[in-house]
């Protein structure tokens, strides 16, 4: 099975991507993990986007399908891939067609992960975690039984990431509309899209995600 999976940052997809590799043996492939993966192993397509990036020019939707190609014939995705982060445009999404269809593969789903922009804000602004063992914490959500130490370790060491700010987080989901709307109508139309509820709790995303893969 081969899905396309959406969200803005901060929506859980990386998450839900690690437990349907886990689950179903599927394969999260991320264009820009790709294209470092291909740039190191110095692929026919690695090579051609080394140069480009060494000439500071943006790497083609060509490399791009390109290095998709090489990653989709590798054994691994056998049990299906997760599409990251492509497509973003409707060239895109008539390559990674004709990717897929060269295979024997079809597109089954893109699934996207509904989200209210005001509580993913909040979600995302409030997070922090143990400096020492990485426990995570939220300002309203989940705060250590003790203030100012980790309910794991005992630190008093606490730190958040430095774009996790109201500003950076609403630039970034005004990126991801502008990147999704180009595809979404395209599989909309094909009646590929499935919507599940990004703001539930992680377990309840995972069982809704498994009812679309199941045709539930």
């Amino acid at each position: 099975m081969n899905i396309i999976l959406l969200g803005p940052p901060g929506a859980g997809k990386g998450t839900q991507a690690s437990r349907l590799e886990a689950d179903r043996g599927m394969v999260q492939l991320s264009t820009g993990d790709m294209l470092r993966a291909a740039v190191k192993a110095g692929t026919p397509t690695g090579i051609k986007a080394k140069a480009v990036m060494e000439a500071g020019e943006l790497v083609s939707d060509e490399i791009v399908s390109g290095i998709i190609g090489e990653r989709l014939d590798m054994s691994d995705t056998a049990q299906g891939a997760i599409f990251d982060g492509y497509p973003r445009t409707a060239a895109q999404a008539a390559s990674l067609d004709s990717l897929l269809e060269e295979r024997g593969r079809k597109l089954d789903y893109v699934i996207e992960l509904d989200v209210d922009e005001e509580a993913l804000v909040e979600r995302i602004v409030g997070r922090y975690t143990c400096a020492a063992c990485g426990a995570g914490y939220h300002d309203t959500f989940l705060r250590p039984a003790t203030a100012g130490v980790c309910d794991v370790c005992g630190s008093g060491d606490f730190r958040r990431r430095p774009d996790d700010n109201e500003v950076t987080v609403r630039t970034r989901m005004a990126e991801y509309r502008a990147k999704t709307a180009p595809i979404l109508p395209i599989y909309e139309r094909r009646g590929l899209v499935r919507r599940v509820d990004g703001m539930a709790d992680i377990g309840r995303v995972t069982a809704a995600i498994a009812a679309v893969l199941d045709g539930q």
